[in-house]
């Protein structure tokens, strides 16, 4: 049973950065697509980011291009979502996913938990 672990949310000041980790357990990380989804007090869950398994093609949401990045490292299992320049809007609950094919909806496989992240003014 695949299960997925993130790390790294906290609190920081607007502007800052941040740097999410997914741990893939109970398979390989290179036989899934990965995706960042997220979701703030009393709104939907959105895109965020999300990498293929294959050639590693990136996607990201509007709101959060040219300021974050998707990564992947095989060999260690996990993922990971580099924030920059964050800003209040970007406080929520960070959801990482897997499946074997990457898509903008919520319509993936396996789920974590998620982690909060907080930016303040």
């Amino acid at each position: 049973q695949v299960t997925l672990a993130e790390s790294g949310g906290g609190l920081v000041q607007a502007g800052g950065s941040l740097r999410l980790s997914c741990v893939l357990s109970g398979g390989r990380l290179s036989t899934y697509g990965m995706g960042w989804f997220r979701q703030a007090p009393g709104k939907e869950r959105e895109f965020v980011a999300a990498i293929t398994y294959d050639d590693g093609s990136i996607y990201y949401g509007d709101p959060v291009k040219g300021r974050f990045t998707v990564s992947r490292d095989n060999a260690k299992n996990t993922a990971y979502l580099q924030m920059d320049s964050l800003n209040p809007e970007d406080t929520a609950v960070y959801y990482c996913t897997a499946d074997y094919r990457i898509k903008a909806d919520l319509d993936w496989r396996y789920w974590g938990q998620g982690t909060q992240v907080t930016v303040s003014s």
